[in-house]
């Protein structure tokens, strides 16, 4: 460093030595150097306010601007990551109004093609295809609803090699939203919940709700009309789980009890039923809620940040499809790149609209089963669903019917705000089975739920603080940390219950 400076200066005092050569030249050399020692200072101080300028036109406030801050935010609102994104999202749709939806792939990633390598052929099999692949009877019931849909019913009569074909002991499953019969199979012999039950000797029948896979037919309605998919869990709950109820009652007897297990969606609808048809709550047995979904007002799932907008009804389904919800629509794509958080290799998973909705738990997810999972979810459900819990989300503390708006609720109704399902009503024994890492049913939410109900049996909180959303279907350790309880409350837990008599509130964790 002194070396340059020594030449720097010997070449200043040279110079002006051989300009001025007179015995005055020592003063001079001292101006000379004062001067362009202040050229050099205001020329850095130049350059940095130059950079200075560059950065903050260029850089900070493009950023701040994306993440929807600006330069003199406080730190609180720099470092809130949920904050920024929802205020960018809230941003991106308020424009969208005025303009084509594609605004959206201006900023979402490309869509992912995931080309299934697995020679496998069961990847591409059926719900009874697949059964059938693992030695088990299965067999498809087709059931017609009141309002017209045909709906198949999936099922697993008896065990594997058993000698008795004919089961007292009878549960129905129904899968969530998205999801289908093939849910409660997926992780095969020994994992897969329908699996294990019909080796407990219970006779399992595998619901399927209209418009997925199973279930995309009607009498009269095109299957791409928006009357077919005029829906919400709530009709499913007034005609397609009655139908399903009854007809498995016509097939084994009237005097057959049904345990009923539900996960996501399945126990939205068990409870809409329950409480406005309440004959229900006499003719099944219990119920097992899995990851239960009535109040939403503690909610991680991306979902929420669609609840701003669940009262522009029609401008929500614009967005989202107008019939079926698209599963790899633009805006399913922001949600993916800003909101899902799993590994860069999992990006697949990302884009599949049921992890973006429900979350991830990578340490309990199986990845031999991508394949198979892809190749079934998502199985299908009407747009007016996801609204539908939107909108959930957007009346905090209330779960009703869906909200069409004041002058709609008095067409639909015949009152100003849509009606809320009277939970007192339920006196079905009901089990609740939470997780603390669920982005749609919270321990506050399920908690609430569990005070309300009139006959419950217990809140089981899984044992495991990363347990998902999903992990109720598919987790490698469901069948300990979940399936082993549940199967205690089918055998025992239930038969001593009495509607009319009080029961200890007791929230518990085994």
């Amino acid at each position: 460093m002194k070396l340059p400076i020594l030449i720097l200066l010997f070449l200043i005092i040279h110079t002006n030595y051989c300009e001025c050569r007179t015995t005055s030249w020592f003063p001079n050399v001292l101006d000379t150097i004062s001067n362009k020692t202040a050229q050099i200072t205001n020329y850095v101080k130049d350059k940095g306010r130059s950079i200075k300028h560059f950065y903050v036109e260029n850089v900070q406030n493009k950023i701040g601007g994306y993440f929807g801050f600006g330069s003199n935010s406080t730190q609180d609102e720099v470092t809130n990551k949920e904050t920024r994104i929802k205020r960018k999202f809230i941003d991106i749709i308020s424009d969208a109004q005025d303009k084509d939806t594609e605004i959206f792939d201006s900023i979402a990633p490309p869509e992912i093609e995931y080309k299934c390598v697995n020679d496998d052929p069961s990847v591409q099999m059926t719900t009874p295809q697949l059964i059938a692949l693992h030695g088990y009877p299965a067999e498809s019931h087709t059931v017609v609803t009141e309002d017209g849909y045909i709906l198949t019913l999936h099922r697993i009569p008896f065990p594997k090699n058993s000698l008795t074909k004919s089961l007292r002991k009878t549960v129905l499953l129904h899968h969530g939203l998205l999801g289908s019969s093939a849910d409660w199979i997926i992780p095969g012999p020994e994992k897969g919940l329908g699996y294990i039950l019909s080796e407990a000797q219970y006779d399992v029948w595998l619901a399927n709700v209209r418009g997925n896979t199973y279930s995309r037919a009607h009498v009269s309605r095109d299957t791409g009309s928006f009357e077919f998919w005029n829906f919400t869990f709530h009709e499913v709950s007034q005609y397609d789980l009655p139908a399903v109820i009854d007809y498995i009652m016509e097939t084994k007897g009237w005097d057959t009890k049904i345990n009923y297990i539900g996960h996501s969606m399945g126990t939205s609808v068990l409870f809409a039923l329950l409480s406005t048809k309440t004959q229900y709550n006499k003719v099944l047995r219990a119920g097992f809620a899995l990851a239960p979904v009535a109040f939403m007002t503690d909610i991680k799932s991306p979902i929420h940040l669609l609840a701003r907008f669940s009262n522009n009804i029609e401008y929500l389904m614009k967005l989202l499809g107008a019939n079926e919800f698209l599963p790899h629509n633009a805006v399913l794509r922001w949600l993916s790149k800003h909101a899902c958080e799993i590994n860069h290799y999992e990006e697949v998973i990302c884009e599949n609209s049921l992890f973006v909705l429900c979350g991830h738990d990578e340490s309990q997810f199986n990845k031999s089963l991508l394949p198979i999972i892809l190749g079934h979810t998502p199985a299908g459900a009407s747009t007016k669903t996801l609204v539908h819990y939107a909108q959930e989300i957007r009346h905090e503390g209330k779960f009703q019917q869906f909200d069409y708006g004041p002058d709609g609720n008095i067409k639909q109704y015949g009152t100003i705000l849509p009606p809320e399902y009277p939970l007192h009503k339920i006196t079905l024994p009901i089990a609740l089975f939470s997780a603390q890492n669920d982005w749609l049913a919270s321990d506050v939410d399920v908690t609430n739920l569990y005070v309300q109900l009139s006959n419950p049996i217990v809140h089981y909180i899984v044992p495991l603080k990363e347990f998902n959303h999903i992990d109720f279907l598919w987790a490698i350790d469901a069948p300990t940390l979940v399936y082993r309880k549940l199967l205690q409350l089918l055998e025992e837990g239930v038969s001593f219950i009495d509607p009319n008599t009080s029961v200890d509130l007791n929230v518990i964790s085994v």
